[in-house]
């Protein structure tokens, strides 16, 4: 199937990762209905069993957890269900697998032990302090940008969702183009859509570059190259940078960005979230509605890294290993930063 990039945003579908909290306001009381919960579940359960890529990957037995969660299942009474779903979901250990409450929230029951080991260890205010001017928003504000005093740019790239970037971007690296140095710095990223990785990507390459390899339920998927763009090429030293709370479309562009001679990854392991999921048949959309109307989300295939190994829990390792904790942030330190900006004077 061959898949042009125009229209890859209607076939194929990076699931987003955000840190949702559990609300009592996105819950519902209601009576008994366990019918319709088993009913709920066992479509769950199927679901999940035909689609889902990682079983061989993560060592887990579905068929076991059927007859554990059944009769929990069973017992369950009004909004106890969903306790109980969100539960079986986190037996998948996917930090992209979600449900969502009757409010409309997603709730996301697992999180990389990578995302909670580097989540308080990175602090935009604690990189305000290495800038003598004030940084620059987008519009959109998913681009926070400006040039250091060692005229070294830098831009963060807040999300990669809807167009933004695809709009965007361009003005960004236009304002950066003259410096000696650029920093791309990713982390606490959750997730996006292909054209904006792609639109990132495309300004720092001066041939086509292969996507790694995609598969959808088990089928390789036959992708463009990603092909130069714009009216200029950034050729100089580009330093990105990666935590481990940088997460799908985020670990994307850090894998592709890595093929890039003049481009060193920085910081430590990304969280591992490889899932994704082709919105081209009802088989592999993102989302599943279940008999009662609830939803879930789970993906249907995955990446590989360009080694061959999955980004799912192995995530993307830096080219260089500057490990960063939360006491260094209350310090007012960021190290991956402060080296660099070292590594590009």
């Amino acid at each position: 199937m061959k898949m042009h990039m125009k229209t890859i945003k209607n076939y194929l579908c990076i699931l987003l990762f955000s840190s949702i909290l559990w609300q009592c306001s996105d819950f519902w009381v209601q009576t008994p209905g366990s019918h319709e919960n088993m009913e709920d579940f066992e479509a769950t359960w199927v679901r999940v069993n035909q689609t889902y890529p990682f079983f061989a990957l993560k060592k887990i037995d579905w068929d076991s957890l059927y007859t554990l969660y059944q009769g929990r299942v069973a017992a369950a009474e009004g909004d106890e269900f969903y306790w109980v779903l969100g539960d079986l979901l986190a037996e998948l250990k996917d930090g992209h697998v979600y449900y969502r409450t009757p409010g409309g929230s997603e709730v996301y029951p697992f999180y990389p032990r990578r995302h909670f080991k580097d989540r308080h260890a990175y602090s935009p205010f604690v990189v305000r302090r290495y800038f003598t001017k004030e940084l620059l928003l987008t519009a959109s504000t998913s681009a926070e940008y400006q040039i250091l005093p060692e005229n070294i740019g830098y831009v963060f790239l807040s999300n990669f969702h809807d167009d933004y970037l695809v709009r965007e971007f361009a003005h960004v690296l236009d304002f950066l183009k003259d410096t000696q140095g650029l920093i791309i710095d990713i982390r606490q990223k959750r997730g996006g859509n292909l054209q904006n990785v792609e639109t990132v990507v495309s300004r720092f390459i001066s041939s086509p570059l292969e996507w790694p390899k995609f598969y959808s339920l088990g089928a390789l998927l036959d992708l463009t190259p990603i092909e130069p763009r714009g009216p200029f090429t950034y050729t100089n030293p580009v330093v990105v940078l990666v935590n481990g709370s940088t997460f799908s479309a985020g670990e994307l562009t850090t894998e592709l960005l890595k093929q890039i001679p003049q481009v060193t990854i920085l910081g430590d392991t990304t969280g591992g979230g490889g899932g994704i999921s082709a919105n081209h048949s009802p088989e592999t959309l993102p989302e599943f509605e279940l008999p009662s109307g609830k939803r879930i989300s789970v993906p249907s295939g995955y990446i590989e890294r360009y080694d061959g190994v999955p980004f799912e829990w192995n995530g993307i390792l830096p080219d260089i290993r500057v490990p960063q904790t939360e006491n260094d942030i209350k310090k007012k330190r960021d190290r991956q930063l402060e080296y660099a900006i070292q590594l590009l004077k």
